[in-house]
């Protein structure tokens, strides 16, 4: 009886060690962020699992997807339009909707990643690069990453992938294009340095030029001033002198007018001091003033 005891218990906890296995086997819990996909002996159901604990039968198998935002980073090479090659380091932001989740599957499979996404990635960047000289590539890193983009989520979209966003993080030239870029940058630095000075230079003989020209200016009016001043003084004082020997000859034209015999003779006497003329000989000279007397009366 005893025995027959001890061969139950055992034969229960076998059903029982059964069962919890065959319910383990039953139950699949979902991530959350993470798709379920179901097969049935590697046939793909229509239906997907959503985060959570679910039951299934021990003929399905459940393929865990992550539908959350992903980041992969990759190193590529490239050549620009003028076959200088260049070193990429690309970083790209996707992710896989979960109703995308099922076809990706199905379709590609769970390493889409390495089959589809990152070979197209590559591709576009070179097909992006071959476009623009080593020179060029250097100001447009924002509108290669977006050319890139733009390409890459066209293709990736047939497939249910969703692309966030893409940044080309580096572009590194070789070492001999890198030292001639320098190079030219100097010299154009250089170039700039002494056409800035030419001009500084310019700037300050031009505004010693046109000091000069301005003081020539000035002294050339103040030379025109002074000689119209100095010819309106000799107008002024030749009006003067021409006045002044026009009124001495009104003056003149009056006197002459005015004198007569009888006044000279009259003027005469007034201004004889009553000496006589010196005489040599002893001579005395006759004066006959009957003329003046009867002029005076």
């Amino acid at each position: 009886m005893k025995k027959k005891l001890v061969s139950f218990l055992v034969l229960l906890a076998v059903v029982a060690i059964a069962a919890i296995i065959i319910l383990s086997s039953c139950l699949i819990s979902i991530p959350t962020g993470h798709t379920g996909v179901v097969t049935t002996f590697g046939r793909v159901a229509e239906h997907t699992l959503s985060p959570g604990m679910h039951l299934k039968m021990p003929t399905q198998k459940i393929i865990v997807m992550d539908s959350r935002s992903q980041k992969k980073t990759i190193t590529t090479q490239a050549f620009s339009s003028d076959i200088q090659q260049v070193d990429i380091t690309c970083s790209i932001n996707f992710s896989v909707p979960s109703d995308g989740c099922r076809e990706l599957y199905e379709s590609v499979g769970v390493s889409y990643y390495d089959t589809i996404m990152m070979p197209r990635l590559m591709e576009n960047i070179k097909a992006v690069f071959a476009n623009y000289s080593a020179e060029r590539l250097i100001a447009v890193r924002n509108e290669l990453s977006g050319q890139v983009l733009t390409a890459l989520t066209e293709e990736m979209s047939a497939y249910g992938i969703s692309v966030i966003s893409l940044s080309i993080e580096d572009i590194d030239f070789s070492d001999a294009f890198t030292e001639a870029v320098e190079a030219k940058q100097v010299a154009e630095q250089t170039k700039l340095k002494v056409e800035t000075e030419q001009a500084q230079q310019v700037s300050v003989e031009k505004a010693s030029a046109e000091r000069r020209i301005i003081t020539a200016k000035a002294e050339a009016e103040e030379r025109a001033i002074l000689a119209e001043a100095d010819a309106a003084v000799a107008r002024i004082e030749a009006d003067a002198k021409a006045y002044a020997i026009e009124k001495e000859a009104e003056a003149n034209e009056r006197l002459a007018k005015s004198l007569t015999d009888n006044l000279i003779d009259y003027m005469k006497v007034n201004q004889w001091n009553g000496s006589l003329p010196a005489i040599t000989g002893g001579a005395t000279p006759i004066i006959d003033t009957s003329d003046l007397i009867d002029a005076d009366k």
